[in-house]
């Protein structure tokens, strides 16, 4: 006899293209099943190819090598690693991490991606390849802050799990904590929670008591976790003993941050408790971000509309702005509604309509001050922040790239009024620390070449190209206004609406946005839109070349002149997405029958050679979701190769890849996330054998040398 659950068959619905109907309830509220927010008449961008194509008969890549299917465990011998390029000092609390604006440092191998790429797979566990070893860093439930309760699933609190590792960890950053790369701090955003699997007996989200609810709310946010090499080798887990000073979590339920930028202040966001607008309690919905040059994470509040009850009983002149961030007025409570108004009334627009306003910014957390006060920057605008990434630019200014992670809507740029003050001085801290509360706002036009030719089938039209030219409009510059009809305070809490009215290109989902450090080539991570064509929604542009478009497309913008902080800009697909026998997919010209299968690219990072790695969400190929990477310069631009996949019913977020070349982190979201899945009968039981947790994972490679070589 055993006590572990029973599995769960593998029976799970797919209601919104590949995602699995569970994902679509927890994960954003069922968006797609309310209207599209966007009903400007704006134009349209995804799909783009730059070069020609071969329309030769091409194969899906096939199995290749042998899987290693690790659990965790340390590989055995002498593992040589070379110490990680320090970015960061004191070993106190408190104290600032140097900032590190220049390029990655030497010793990091010399880009060539020479590992075996892995096969597509359903397998529920993780998967590397050949010559690799990975290990659970943290998961769900773990200590976080030194004396946290042992993790107790039958007996959860709220004070609890505010001590303890969050619930569906997103964005990863690994910032170094000493100079000899033996210590580092690990920052992870927890994005959302699923209570059919945390919750043994789950009696439905209307059932949950009040301290579900709360502990609910104590799972999302953010942890800080100070790390510690193992021995020589890129694995890395949390230190177990002493003080551990940076060790934080940062929650919905209690955590204040403190409002910065033009926004912070006005009658938007002023409410009952906050009658000066300047103070937030809480962060919702984290999903991806990025680690500042000045050793701060950036993190994005994304789906935060699908915690707001009420809409119906707002002010009818609000009503408007709510239905564009998604927030239904017609009814008390929406398809997918947490009903979070019952442990916390301002959760109920109908009550304080001015509440769903204070979420959808950019947070900036400071993790080598546990002691500091997060900040959400309102000069960086309010949307559905997928992340934020910064670059600094010719000039010296700081320039953020952000995508609103909605279908048809848009890609945004800041650029700080302030240059960045390099240096490791307690001067330049400060002054870095406020680059984020002051600058210009853009959101991005796009135009292509030759519109007249498209069809909707991903064919290149007579040039062989996909491409065209690009332009950032001014949407607002510190307390100046660009938009008609709509003052600052105005363009950015409701980003949106300023973009509409500026005509800004609708995009395919733009999530993670990342600029190379080595060439300031912009990156973007254009999921998918399978509404392209179908219905009354727009048909295929040149921009978007293929209808019911289910695979997605990585974009590549280059500003002119080399320049960030430049306001037009080239842009190109060097990848278009799926399987690579589908004539409509493209891999920057490299030979298809080389590559791998990949579909629907969620987040993006570069490890210390420039090579690009991407993470996916949502596979609608029929394999586990993964991380796959690809050279962007030279011979081998375009040879897609997979690294790793996640557990079943799993998405890949993160990724990080370590300034050594010798670790990369993942984190492994909704585990087991398939219709029908609880506690008892999980879909997943990883990582632990008995119900599925999500939990961050380090990859490294077992003879020391850097990974992807």
């Amino acid at each position: 006899m055993t006590d572990r659950p029973r599995l769960l068959p593998l029976l799970g619905s797919t209601r919104h293209g590949s995602r699995d109907a569970m994902t679509c309830l927890y994960r954003c509220g069922n968006a797609c099943d309310h209207p599209v927010p966007n009903t400007s008449d704006n134009a349209y961008f995804g799909d783009v190819v730059n070069a020609e194509v071969s329309r030769r008969g091409v194969v899906r890549a096939g199995a290749v090598g042998a899987l290693v299917l690790g659990f965790g465990g340390a590989a055995a011998g002498a593992l040589a690693g070379a110490a990680p390029a320090a970015a960061a000092g004191a070993a106190t609390a408190g104290t600032a991490a140097p900032a590190r604006a220049g390029r990655p440092g030497g010793g990091v191998g010399n880009g060539a991606l020479t590992f075996t790429p892995i096969p597509s797979n359903k397998l529920d566990t993780l998967v590397v390849p050949n010559g690799y070893d990975h290990a659970v860093v943290i998961k769900w439930g773990d200590e976080v802050v030194p004396g946290a309760p042992e993790f107790d699933l039958h007996r959860q609190t709220a004070a609890a799990q505010a001590k303890q590792f969050g619930y569906n960890n997103d964005f990863v950053g690994v910032l170094p904590l000493d100079k000899h790369g033996r210590r580092a701090l690990l920052v992870v955003n927890h994005e959302y929670t699923n209570e059919d699997l945390m919750f043994p007996g789950f009696p439905g989200l209307d059932n949950l008591s009040v301290e579900q609810i709360r502990v609910a709310m104590a799972a999302h946010g953010m942890s800080v976790v100070e790390l510690e090499r193992v021995d020589e080798t890129g694995q890395w887990r949390p230190v177990g003993k002493g003080r551990r000073p940076y060790n934080r979590r940062v929650t919905a339920l209690g955590t204040t941050f403190d409002l910065t930028g033009p926004a912070a202040g006005s009658a938007w966001l002023r409410t009952a408790a906050d009658p000066k607008g300047r103070t937030v309690v809480g962060t919702l919905n984290n999903c991806a971000g990025g680690v500042t040059p000045w050793g701060t994470v950036l993190s994005g509040e994304e789906n935060f509309n699908q915690y707001f009850v009420g809409g119906d009983g707002a002010p009818a002149e609000l009503k408007p702005k709510l239905e564009r961030y998604g927030i239904p007025t017609t009814t008390r409570y929406p398809s997918g509604s947490r009903k979070w108004d019952r442990a916390d009334e301002r959760f109920d627009l109908a009550r304080h309509p001015n509440e769903a306003h204070r979420f959808g910014w950019v947070v900036e957390i400071d993790p080598f001050d546990p002691e500091s006060r997060p900040r959400k920057h309102t000069a960086l605008g309010r949307f559905k922040h997928e992340g934020a990434n910064v670059i600094i630019a010719k000039s010296g200014h700081a320039v953020a790239y952000m995508g609103d992670d909605e279908r048809f809507d848009y890609l945004y740029k800041f650029v700080s009024d302030k240059k960045f003050m390099p240096g490791d001085s307690a001067v330049a801290r400060r002054h870095n620390l406020t680059l984020l509360e002051s600058g210009t706002l853009y959101v991005a036009k796009l135009e292509g070449n030759s519109a007249g030719e498209i069809d909707g089938s991903g064919t290149l039209p007579s040039d062989g190209a996909f491409n065209g030219r690009g332009r950032w409009i001014r949407l607002v510059s510190g307390n100046r206004s660009y938009v008609d009809g709509m003052t600052a305070a105005d363009v950015l809490t409701f980003t949106r609406l300023a973009g509409d009215k500026v005509g800004a290109t609708k995009m395919d989902r733009p999530e993670d946005v990342e600029p190379s450090r080595l060439t300031g080539k912009v990156y973007v991570a254009l999921t998918n839109n399978t509404n392209r064509g179908v219905g009354s929604n727009p048909k295929a542009d040149e921009a978007n070349p293929r209808n019911a478009n289910k695979h997605g497309q990585i974009l590549e913008l280059v500003e002119d002149r080399g320049d960030n902080s430049a306001e037009t800009f080239a842009w190109s697909l060097p990848i278009v997405c799926g399987d690579p026998s589908d004539p409509s997919t493209y891999f920057a010209g490299y030979d298809k029958t080389r590559v791998s299968p990949i579909s629907c690219p969620d987040n993006v990072a570069f490890d210390a050679t420039g090579n690009l790695w991407i993470s996916t969400d949502g596979n609608a190929l029929g394999s586990n979701d993964g991380l796959f990477a690809t050279a962007l310069e030279g011979p081998e631009r375009g040879h897609l190769k997979q690294f790793l996949t996640v557990p079943l019913g799993a998405e890949t977020c993160g990724p990080f890849i370590t300034e050594d070349n010798r670790s990369i982190f993942v984190a492994v979201q909704h585990p087991g996330e398939i219709t029908g899945a609880s506690v008892e009968k999980p879909a997943s039981t990883w990582p632990d054998g008995d119900f599925a947790k999500p939990g961050v994972v380090v990859t490294w490679r077992l003879d020391g040398r850097p990974v992807g070589s």
